[in-house]
């Protein structure tokens, strides 16, 4: 399991172009992320089965100091040239490259969020180095967290703008937030707890880019990886707000009426049985709670869905799971108040509480 931005079902709806191009950039994307996913999943056993983590298992490259984080360049090799030539680390003068500089960059704006507001050091919360390589493979469209590291492709012009998965905050947020999941909840990577999984790291992808702008919910647009797609693609791969509004071939439902059961299989379209798809549920739930508690998302609304994430939700977790353990937390952090109330009402809004 590989969790990537460019979700299954919008590869295959790219797959299914009357353009050869389009055809062919899909299949590319689709078998590399494959050969990754294969990766992730013996990674993961792996550390959970033996207890270690990456830097034991030596999937890190060792460092003569303790580092923050570090940007490498892969020079478009794959998976075996992992993770490259080191280019940028803490303290160096910013690169030449402005993808190295991007990468960099995102990942200090995303290692300060946690930090800061909810005060985990780094993923794991422990201080892991966070290692990120650019320029994987050729004209690779997608960006993605592959259990020890972020990988980022340059975007082939034919799903993603040329450069943009390094320009989009959200995405790296999004994507360093699924090793935070992986270290904590670990929820399943199929069904309703995948679709959580997704879940859970939009809704910190757009809480770091709006606390890098300092946005109220009220002001956040809630559209996560706005404008890295092709125009003629949409706008977004996913609204928060408004699930199903993003691309043209999104298929989110916004309640459980729209609830779309789809087999665990290998077809790309069917997404792991809909964990990117059936996402827009509980992402609604959250955008609804946070905008009708108003100010900043991440004091009130953010505060409740990491500690979810982080102490209260297991590895088979349900909707229903995330909404229990949300109305609860709300509850004992803001006694009292109507916060609870607000919580439940949006589970209930999208029918996932009755």
């Amino acid at each position: 399991m590989v969790c990537s931005i460019a979700s299954p079902d919008l590869l295959a709806h790219l797959g299914d172009s009357d353009d050869a191009e389009d055809r062919a950039a899909a299949l590319r994307t689709i078998a590399t992320s494959a050969s990754l996913r294969t990766q992730r999943l013996i990674v993961g056993r792996l550390m959970r089965r033996l207890d270690v983590d990456a830097q034991t298992l030596g999937l890190l490259p060792e460092a003569d100091v303790v580092r923050r984080q570090s940007v490498y360049d892969v020079r478009n090799g794959g998976r075996f040239d992992l993770p490259g030539v080191l280019v940028r680390a803490d303290g160096d003068e910013p690169s030449e490259d402005p993808a190295v500089n991007e990468a960099f960059d995102g990942t200090a704006s995303t290692y300060d969020f946690f930090r800061t507001v909810f005060d985990r050091d780094s993923v794991d919360g422990q201080g892991l180095e966070l290692v990120s390589s650019v320029h994987y493979g050729v004209r690779f469209e997608n960006a993605l967290w592959n259990g020890t590291q972020m990988i980022y492709g340059d975007g082939g012009g034919r799903l993603f703008l040329e450069g943009s998965l390094t320009r989009a905050l959200d995405i790296m947020a999004h994507e360093l937030t699924h090793g935070v999941t992986q270290y904590t909840a670990d929820l399943e990577y199929r069904k309703q707890s995948g679709a959580l999984n997704e879940h859970f790291s939009d809704v910190f992808g757009s809480l770091v880019k709006q606390w890098t702008l300092g946005q109220t919910a009220q002001q956040a647009d809630w559209l996560i990886g706005a404008g890295v797609l092709v125009p003629r693609l949409g706008r977004a791969l996913r609204s928060m707000a408004d699930p199903g509004t993003a691309w043209e071939g999104d298929r989110q439902p916004g309640t459980m009426s729209g609830y779309i059961d789809l087999p665990d299989d290998n077809r790309p379209e069917n997404d792991n049985g809909g964990v990117h798809i059936n996402s827009g549920i509980p992402n609604r739930a959250f955008a609804l709670a946070a905008t009708r508690l108003g100010g900043h998302a991440w004091e009130r609304a953010g505060r409740i869905w990491y500690l979810a994430l982080t102490e209260r939700l297991h590895a088979t977790a349900q909707f229903a799971d995330a909404a229990q353990a949300t109305v609860a937390i709300a509850g004992e952090l803001f006694p009292g108040e109507d916060v609870a109330d607000v919580v439940e009402q949006a589970w209930r809004d999208v029918e996932v509480l009755a």
